[in-house]
């Protein structure tokens, strides 16, 4: 951990008409303690704050300490957010894994780019994924008395020696004991196996697989999904680190594979005693990924079911594409005056997926959307996803072409909450180095809206 140390609870926002804003809280105010007991994360704070009678001590914006008592509804929230869900500081990663993305980055960024989150408090809270490798007995045993699940656990292999020499940890080889441990207490995980090849793949990944759907069983399976991801490669990965590029030909291998895992668990044959694993659901899930780089079409969008693993790629863009044909027919757009022409700026690995988008938006009268399809010369990857393209390669890219009324960003590229890409450079400076306007976009309505000139947010030159 980066500060063992519990500091007061930052409040950054006040919401309107809550409890709080009518008590007048302001954000710079810091909650020290909830009755009597000091939170030393959101988790805590959520849990102190769920009882009727409350007694906070506030240290104000002035240094000033004030005792206040609250009397509300059970679990109504007081309307506060915070600077950071973590009171007591980041739990860091003590693994040393060659694909980890914190190392294949150039030095020189911001600070907050190289810290390397394995903490199991953001896992629960945001679906971050965590190796299980350092956390202490008195964490495992917060785990089960709160009921903290279902945690994001990233796998990798099941094989002791295999997990060990990936994550760099003799702590490592233990997973399929810790697994067990959630399932005596019926607690969940949802698992990702990023594909290293010639490391974890072939008969590797089969073992992994088929390790971890035998806990897939019963009303409350303790693993339950588990994602298939391929490997991301930069230019600044260290060079001894023994990771090969996944190809189109092994990406193709990889599906074949785990499709035909995929069938033999569905019809009970790699299950125990030849019963399937889980009736209600599938278990292991293919990253779009492996389908984008294979040049395979996409699954459709009953394939992935209730996208369980979503905020891993599994199924991202089959629901973005579902998304946007609903919002357009509900949107039902007008005839665009005056006429606007637009650049939508996407990572190259989506182009054939996204066609049929920029097909429907072009067919709007008065409207011509231009799909600007790229890769990263950032990261020196010849297939990007959309997320991690960088000012420097819009800038390199879009420099001295016909951009028209201005810009189309998805708002996956930018740093939450911060308009800022992942190589620094701001939205702002990239709108002035191109002399165009710039409309962050986040979802499909927005897209649309931005695309017919209804209001939305937008960076001028």
């Amino acid at each position: 951990m980066s500060d063992l140390s519990t500091r007061p609870a930052l409040i950054t926002k006040v919401i309107p008409d809550s409890i709080c804003a009518e008590m007048g809280f302001e954000p710079g105010d810091s909650i020290v303690a909830v009755n009597g007991q000091k939170p030393r994360d959101l988790i805590d704070y959520q849990f102190l704050c769920a009882d009727e009678f409350l007694e906070l001590e506030v240290l104000d914006t002035k240094g000033k300490t004030h005792k206040l008592e609250i009397e509300k509804e059970y679990d109504e929230d007081l309307g506060l957010e915070f600077e950071t869900a973590l009171f007591d500081g980041l739990i860091q990663c003590n693994n040393r894994c060659p694909f980890c993305f914190i190392d294949q980055q150039p030095p020189g960024k911001r600070e907050t780019l190289y810290l390397k989150d394995d903490d199991y408090r953001l896992s629960f809270l945001y679906g971050s994924y965590l190796t299980l490798t350092n956390l202490t007995q008195k964490e495992w045993d917060r785990i089960e008395k709160m009921r903290l699940s279902p945690l994001y656990v990233s796998v990798h292999a099941t094989e002791p020696e295999v997990r060990i020499r990936l994550l760099k940890n003799l702590r490592a080889g233990q997973i399929l004991e810790q697994i067990k441990w959630f399932q005596e207490r019926r607690l969940q995980i949802h698992a990702q196996v990023v594909v290293c090849p010639g490391i974890n793949d072939g008969e590797h990944l089969e073992r992994t697989l088929l390790d971890l759907a035998k806990f897939h069983t019963g009303s409350i399976p303790a693993v339950a999904s588990v994602a298939v991801v391929p490997v991301g490669l930069t230019r600044f990965r260290p060079p001894e680190d023994e990771l090969i590029a996944v190809t189109a030909e092994k990406a193709r291998e990889v599906i074949e594979q785990v499709q035909k895992i995929q069938g033999l668990l569905s019809t009970g044959k790699g299950g125990k005693k030849g019963k399937k694993q889980n009736s209600k659901s599938r278990c292991i899930w293919l990253a779009d990924e492996w389908f984008l780089i294979a040049g395979l079409d996409l699954p459709s969008a009953a394939d992935y079911e209730d996208y369980p693993q979503i905020g891993n790629g599994v199924g991202s863009i089959r629901q973005f594409i579902q998304q946007f044909e609903t919002a357009f027919e509900k949107l039902q757009p007008m005839p665009v005056e005056p006429d606007r022409k637009l650049v939508w700026v996407v990572g190259n690995a989506v182009e054939k997926a996204f066609e049929p988008i920029v097909q429907q938006l072009n067919q709007i009268p008065g409207l011509s959307v231009n799909m600007a399809a790229l890769c990263s010369h950032y990261w020196g990857q010849t297939i990007t996803v959309t997320g991690l393209l960088t000012g420097q390669d819009l800038l390199e890219a879009l420099q001295g072409r016909d951009l028209g009324d201005g810009i189309l960003l998805p708002s996956v590229m930018l740093k939450q909450g911060e308009p800022r890409f992942l190589d620094d450079m701001t939205v702002e400076q990239l709108a002035s180095s191109l002399k165009t306007r710039i409309l962050p976009v986040s979802g499909v309505e927005e897209l649309i809206s931005a695309a017919i000139g209804l209001a939305t947010a937008e960076v001028e030159f």
